[in-house]
């Protein structure tokens, strides 16, 4: 079964990037460009992984993964957070929430699909 990703952006640039290099990586991804949608969609069809921007409209990535957190479905989804600013506390913060692997933009596609090809190893193996 192809490993399947959510990815949550509210920049169609970085969304269309995104999805290109992980449909390139073998990925199946579906996307959503606010927190809001994110839960809504992770909700009804869990992710494998959630590649998540942190900084948005509405809720930012952070709020979205601390309600992600609260409900069993999404609480051990791996997460990867990107965010255009590289402050420190951030970074902190998304590691308290969970966040395996933090990245910020500008960042390498190839990277990302390494990072995301990591993070799935152990539960691709198990399949």
């Amino acid at each position: 079964m192809t490993p399947h990703i959510l990815i949550v952006d509210d920049e169609p640039f970085m969304l269309r990037l995104i999805e290109a290099s992980l449909k390139k990586g073998g990925f199946s991804v579906s996307s959503c460009r606010s927190g809001e949608a994110a839960l809504e969609w992770a909700v009804e069809r869990p992710p494998m992984l959630i590649i998540m921007d942190l900084m948005m409209p509405g809720l930012d990535g952070l709020e979205t993964l601390r309600y992600m957190r609260v409900l069993p479905a999404l609480r051990d989804i791996p997460v990867i957070m990107l965010t255009a600013k590289g402050h420190q506390l951030a970074q902190v913060e998304a590691e308290e929430c969970g966040v395996q692997v933090f990245l910020t933009k500008p960042f390498s596609p190839s990277q990302l699909v390494e990072e995301t090809k990591r993070l799935l190893a152990p539960h691709t193996a198990a399949a």
